[in-house]
């Protein structure tokens, strides 16, 4: 049975011949030869920032340029569209095609907002949903953007939150999937948290359709410091969430969990020896829906970690220097590294945060 992943000869066909002729020699072999794509942000070795396109064998094929450093990126099995945000407290979001060279188009956040680095698309590819901040008023938005409208922004919800940081939708599409970090910003202040002595992080699931609070799972007080960050759905619409710890570098705080609609929060139990090689922060979280497992990164300590989703037991801990992002593979997990690492092969460009698996229905 073949994976989900888009295979090499869907994607030749997609993308075109403008696509391909546009490719470097080496890079068309990788593709010919490649069984999956993903993309990523990165920063190339003359300090330029770009979205690259990735086979399953960590070879970069392609480049779209960026105005600036991205963060987290979205894909939208329906229509094939890519989103790059910009990283914290960036005001623009760039959305392309991989499979041919039209225009990205560019959008910029609303006056008084700025993106928080995530979103994701209904599953119809109609709708953007974007994470953002209404900074004056301390308050966590999301931005509502008409996919067949040039990505127009059309409304905007709340998240009933502060610090709202990555998002996603349920299969279904009707509840909106938000981690609520807890942490007040200001551009006036960069990147400087400012209430870590009252943060407030939770986790809310929002009627998609019309924004109102279906449920919000607050944090109990001993984890106040407990950011929640990332979030993931497995094949059971469970919703996985990772954190990173604002507190004391030598406590071991829960950094993994997991809840349903009607349930409470659940953490993972973690050997104290996996949270420490964690680094108290998890920078990233993916479920390989084929597998039932699911995977998370810390560039703080190196590490990747995979985890059985039935039972929460660790099954694999890795040591990988500057470990980013990651995705599901055909086998577990592909991770990248700030040091230029995807899958085991080595770029000159440093990889961003967050990775996107590619796909095509």
């Amino acid at each position: 049975m073949r994976s989900g992943l888009i295979d090499r000869r869907a994607f030749v066909k997609a993308a075109g011949l403008t696509f391909l002729a546009a490719l470097r020699p080496g890079a068309l072999m990788a593709l010919e030869r490649a069984d999956a794509v993903y993309a990523s942000g990165i920063r190339a070795a003359d300090g330029s920032f770009a979205v690259a396109t990735v086979t399953e064998q960590g070879r970069i094929v392609d480049q779209v340029a960026l105005p600036a450093r991205a963060h987290g990126m979205a894909f939208s099995k329906a229509t094939g569209k890519t989103v790059a945000f910009a990283r914290r407290p960036g005001t623009y979001a760039m959305i392309f095609d991989p499979w041919n060279k039209a225009e990205p188009i560019v959008i910029s956040a609303k006056e008084g907002r700025h993106f928080y680095g995530h979103g994701t698309f209904s599953p119809d590819g109609r709708l953007l949903y974007s994470s953002e901040n209404d900074f004056d008023n301390n308050r966590g938005i999301i931005g509502l953007y008409d996919a067949r409208n040039r990505f127009a922004r059309i409304g905007e919800y709340e998240t009933y939150g502060v610090g709202p940081h990555d998002m996603t939708v349920s299969d279904d599409g009707r509840l909106l999937i938000v981690a609520n970090g807890g942490i007040e910003t200001h551009p006036d202040f960069g990147r400087t948290k400012l209430n870590l002595d009252h943060m407030q992080p939770s986790l809310t699931l929002i009627d998609a359709a019309s924004g109102q609070l279906i449920e919000k799972h607050t944090l109990p007080p001993q984890y106040a410091r407990v950011s929640t960050r990332h979030v993931d759905i497995d094949a059971s619409g469970r919703v996985w969430f990772a954190c990173q710890y604002e507190g004391h570098r030598n406590d071991l705080p829960p950094l993994v969990g997991h809840f349903a609609k009607g349930e409470d929060l659940t953490f993972v139990t973690l050997p104290d020896d996996t949270t420490r090689a964690l680094g108290n922060y998890v920078g990233a979280i993916a479920v390989n829906r084929a597998e039932n497992l699911v995977g998370v990164t810390s560039p703080v300590e190196g590490t990747s970690v995979t985890l059985d989703a039935a039972t929460g037991k660790v099954l694999k801990v890795e040591s990988i220097a500057d470990a980013a992002g990651i995705a599901q593979a055909r086998q577990g997990f592909a991770v990248s590294s700030y040091d230029g690492d995807f899958l085991g092969e080595h770029s000159d460009v440093a990889w961003d945060q967050h990775i996107v698996r590619i796909a095509r229905s």
